[in-house]
């Protein structure tokens, strides 16, 4: 049971639940069968449980030295090894899980797994480590349509999923940029050092704004209601030295609902 609770925690589970729900979400709003979301649903899981578990892997001995304690390695609940093992498993896993897709559809969820993998092997500690979350993120979207329509997502849904990953990249790297500098992670981030917690709420705002302005029709109750209850998360992120990543997911999940809910179908 430890080590189950250990890859439990290891996979980033408020990350990893949040985008299989979201993305489910938006496959239903644009007309995927329940089995189809079903599939959807596997396939992002599958995709995440391999980005987290390789994430908490390869940054165990890193974790160690500034002793993590929010990481499960460091508290012993499940070896380093275990991880990567687990892992690959879901690596080789979530391949054929995405091409049950569509090819295009499950190309695309594979890239949004090649950039994160990218990101935990190396990218993190480079002035590029924005663009892996950009890529990735902005892929999600026609990765849906594509499984869907077979077309592509509409270029406001790809800009904003992509401002979407950089702003979570920004505001997740944020609470732990001094251990992450202990340790010579120097990513974008780590560069705009003090500045890189005033920028996350940019990229977020913009990404809202899209989603809520630029599908057809009008804006209505529920996307003023959603761009008012966005522009709070911003000031809390802004007031909250190190925000909770949970406040960033909660911006994403706001703005989606509303795109949901306004009946807005990406195809």
């Amino acid at each position: 049971m430890k080590t189950v609770k250990g890859l439990a925690l290891a996979c980033h589970p408020g990350p990893t639940l949040a985008v299989t729900v979201l993305v489910t979400a938006v496959a239903w709003s644009a007309g995927r069968s329940p089995a189809g979301c079903l599939l959807v649903a596997a396939t992002i899981l599958t995709g995440h449980l391999s980005i987290g578990w390789s994430n908490d892997a390869i940054d165990a001995a890193r974790d160690t030295i500034v002793n993590r304690q929010d990481k499960p390695v460091v508290r012993g609940l499940v070896s380093r090894r275990t991880l990567a093992i687990g892992a690959g498993v879901m690596l080789v896993v979530t391949i054929p899980v995405s091409l049950a897709n569509g090819f295009a559809a499950g190309s695309v969820h594979l890239l949004f797994v090649a950039c994160a993998w990218a990101y935990n092997l190396g990218l993190k500690s480079t002035v590029i480590s924005w663009l892996p979350y950009a890529v990735a993120f902005g892929g999600l979207p026609s990765f849906v349509t594509l499984g869907t329509a077979h077309v592509w997502a509409p270029w406001w849904a790809t800009a904003a999923g992509a401002l979407l990953g950089i702003g979570a990249h920004l505001a997740n790297v944020v609470p732990d940029l001094a251990d992450d500098q202990a340790t010579g992670v120097r990513g974008w981030p780590h560069r705009l050092g003090a500045y890189a917690r005033l920028i996350a709420p940019l990229p977020l705002a913009v990404a809202t704004g899209l989603l809520v302005i630029a599908p057809a029709g009008a804006i209505g109750v529920i996307g003023w209601i959603a761009l008012a209850l966005v522009a709070g998360l911003l000031a809390t992120i802004l007031l909250w030295r190190n925000a909770p990543f949970l406040v960033t997911i909660a911006i994403a999940a706001v703005s989606v609902i509303a795109l949901v809910l306004r009946g807005n179908s990406l195809t």
